[in-house]
């Protein structure tokens, strides 16, 4: 399981990003991404997305909730494999509304299309770079020129 340091070096990757790819399983059987805008950045443990029901992806969802989200989070990159579901719990849609999802839906959070997916995480895996951009590409440049492989950044996988 993850530590509280995980969590936290997680969760401030997580709150640099604003969009995630979202990746779920069509009908036959093919892996489909999609961008979505990210809400609530406090991560712990869940994402939340907003979005339309009916729609492919939530069709895709309840057919199959293994989705993952991958985020480019400032110095970073994060992919986060869980399950997700269709969330339309009218309460919680007031709790997470945003200024950003009103212009995705003609009746603003009172539309009956509005829906949120939340993405409960299993796993994720990040990818750090420790150094400034200019050493980063020089110990890309070295590896060349040496045949060693570049050490540029941290990777880990958490278990959540």
């Amino acid at each position: 399981m993850a530590t509280a340091e995980e969590i936290e070096q997680l969760g401030k990757l997580i709150g640099k990003a604003d969009i995630g790819l979202l990746t779920t399983t069509s009908a036959d059987g093919q892996l489909v991404s999609r961008p979505m805008g990210l809400i609530d950045r406090d991560f712990d443990g869940t994402l939340w997305f907003f979005t339309q029901d009916p729609s492919h992806k939530t069709d895709e969802v309840r057919a199959s909730d293994q989705v993952n989200v991958a985020l480019q989070a400032g110095d970073g990159w994060v992919s986060v494999a869980g399950s997700a579901s269709v969330v339309k719990d009218r309460s919680t849609i007031d709790e997470l509304w945003t200024s950003g999802a009103e212009a995705w839906f003609e009746n603003g959070k009172d539309d009956p299309t509005v829906a949120l997916l939340k993405v409960d995480a299993d796993t994720a895996e990040l990818w750090t770079i420790k150094d400034p951009k200019v050493v980063t590409l020089f110990k890309y440049a070295k590896a060349i020129v040496t045949g060693d492989t570049p050490d540029v950044g941290e990777t880990k996988t958490i278990a959540l």
